[in-house]
């Protein structure tokens, strides 16, 4: 089965944060790799917007790499405040600001071509949601600070063949309390396992 992976976040104007990296059962596959991760950081708050899908603005060149993971594999999602990670020296922003809280979920839509797909008319179907835990008044982003800019969920065992679009989207919740204060931040990821095939790509395809 293949699958393309698009993430999307929230965040303010001066601690911003990028999907860049992936890794598969713990494996890193590299910053940039099978990922296509927009230059700026910059939120998108506007839910009715394209750009809500997948992003915007390459970097370029964009990876055109297919990782291999399985089904059932567990896949990490790796944010940093800007590409490469720190902005500045002991950036306190990296991988996001702490004030960012909000959670991360993960979505599949199945396409025809996961390296080539746009993202107009696709039927996404939610994986995995990480939220706030009530015990601790913890939020996913706060879980993804601490392990150092990386959250994680699993891809399912029951998934078809074929090829899929990974979408990870976080959402910082600190100027929600206005219309349009929630800030997204969108990437895609593509990879493949045997038979599944995912593909990465960080902007609005």
């Amino acid at each position: 089965m293949k699958f393309f992976l698009s993430t999307a976040l929230a965040a303010t104007a001066c601690a911003h944060t990028i999907f860049q990296r992936a890794s598969i059962n713990g494996a890193d596959q590299g910053l940039l790799v099978g990922v296509r991760s927009p230059d700026s950081n910059n939120p998108i708050q506007d839910v009715t917007s394209a750009n809500i899908a997948c992003n915007t603005g390459f970097h370029q060149p964009v990876s055109s790499k297919v990782i291999n993971v399985p089904a059932g594999s567990k896949v990490g999602a790796g944010w940093g405040h800007v590409i490469g990670g720190a902005q500045i020296p002991n950036d306190p922003d990296n991988p996001i600001a702490s004030s960012h809280h909000g959670p991360i979920s993960a979505y599949l839509a199945k396409v025809d071509n996961a390296a080539t797909t746009g993202t107009s008319g696709l039927k996404w179907f939610k994986i995995s949601e990480d939220g706030l835990t009530n015990s601790n008044n913890q939020w996913a982003v706060d879980r993804m600070i601490a392990a150092g800019g990386w959250n994680y969920f699993t891809i399912p065992t029951c998934i078809a063949p074929g090829d899929y679009l990974l979408r990870v989207e976080l959402i910082a919740l600190h100027s929600a309390y206005t219309s349009g204060g929630a800030q997204f931040y969108v990437l895609s990821l593509s990879f493949s396992p045997s038979p599944t095939r995912i593909y990465d790509i960080a902007s609005p395809c």
